[in-house]
């Protein structure tokens, strides 16, 4: 069985923060009734006139409104900008109140603005993502922890609060750029894979992470995939949907500092822009096309971003309702492999 996931938005300051998290209530009600068993959210600070509710407060809440067999999931949260104490205790809480369901997904970050407004050096964003990821394993796995590094430094203390999950709650690592496929590779148990990520490229940093797990002697599973879909009634119809729900929100990526597709044409060829990776279509074409990376791919969750910023809570429950009755159980009733097929490595011929 492939497993589903749903990743929650942000959205415009014009909806309160009251509503938004209504909002979410309902989303996550819908999205437990059509099948989805992940619930994910990302992270931004001080983000203009798009808002984001911080993922550990708000995945606490959902604890309690969520089935059992729902796992919570940070995707991503901003690591760098922690200090990995206050980080482990946070997430190893989480942890505990979300009786061991919780996924940690952690990232880099890409917006310089993040880190000057926490006096944190954007340049040492990578170091101190590395350094963060090997001292929080020892605070949530040891007794007594000395650490001395280039950021970080401990002596002999007595870490208080430990996972519920043995050793600690699974790390998905995510990254647009190499070196933060290869630092999964390093470090973490799964590489979240952006959902602007074309087929072939997701099949060049699977083979990364399988190579470096095996370095480490660690098993290679399934890896979480996210992809950005739509349902309609055609083609046409959904391609024009999708302009109008997503066009402005992939702009505003590129705007704030996201450049994993600064050689498209947003603007002016928002289809051709992202044919290459969004899922959008008739439901037997996005079936096929979801079908194709399981086939193709070690993949499992899939995690589908069905809500964008310009969709009000009626519209994104219609959207998930909507997967819920023609995509998730064709998706349940396929197996994921462990390994990858050899044509998915094939980049598609230009056009």
């Amino acid at each position: 069985m492939v497993k589903m996931g749903l990743l929650l938005s942000d959205v415009p300051k014009s909806v309160t923060p009251a509503q938004q998290f209504k909002d979410v209530l309902r989303i996550v009600e819908a999205a437990q009734a059509n099948g989805f068993t992940y619930i994910a959210i990302g992270q931004h600070f001080l983000y203009g006139e798009l808002r984001w509710l911080q993922p550990v407060p708000l995945l606490a809440r959902l604890a309690a409104e969520v089935d059992p067999d729902v796992k919570l999931v940070t995707q991503i949260m901003i690591a760098p900008l922690y200090h990995p104490v206050m980080l482990a205790e946070e997430i190893a809480t989480l942890d505990v109140v979300t009786e061991g369901r919780l996924v940690f997904g952690a990232g880099l970050g890409y917006r310089p603005e993040e880190f000057d407004y926490l006096d944190i050096p954007y340049k040492q964003r990578a170091g101190r993502f590395d350094e963060s990821l090997e001292l929080m394993k020892r605070l949530w796995t040891e007794d007594e922890v000395t650490h001395h590094g280039k950021y970080f430094h401990l002596e002999d203390v007595r870490p208080h609060l430990h996972p519920v999950q043995d050793p600690h709650p699974p790390i998905w690592i995510g990254a647009h750029a190499i070196p933060g496929v290869q630092r999964c590779a390093k470090y973490g148990d799964a590489y979240a894979c952006p959902p602007e990520t074309p087929m072939h490229e997701i099949a060049e940093r699977h083979q990364i992470v399988m190579d470096g797990f095996a370095a480490r002697g660690k098993e290679f599973t399934p890896q979480p995939l996210r992809r950005n879909c739509l349902v309609a009634d055609s083609r046409d119809e959904a391609i024009v949907e999708f302009a109008r729900v997503a066009q402005g929100r992939y702009l505003t990526y590129a705007n704030k500092g996201l450049d994993v597709m600064k050689d498209q044409d947003l603007q002016n060829e928002f289809a051709k822009a992202v044919s290459g990776h969004a899922v959008i279509g008739t439901p037997d074409d996005v079936v096929a096309t979801l079908t194709d990376y399981v086939h193709k791919l070690p993949v499992d969750p899939l995690l589908l971003r069905p809500q964008w910023p310009t969709m009000d809570g009626d519209e994104t429950v219609a959207a998930i309702q909507r997967l819920g009755k023609d995509v998730v159980p064709a998706m349940l009733a396929l197996e994921p492999r462990t390994t990858i097929d050899e044509s998915a490595f094939a980049a598609p011929a230009e056009a």
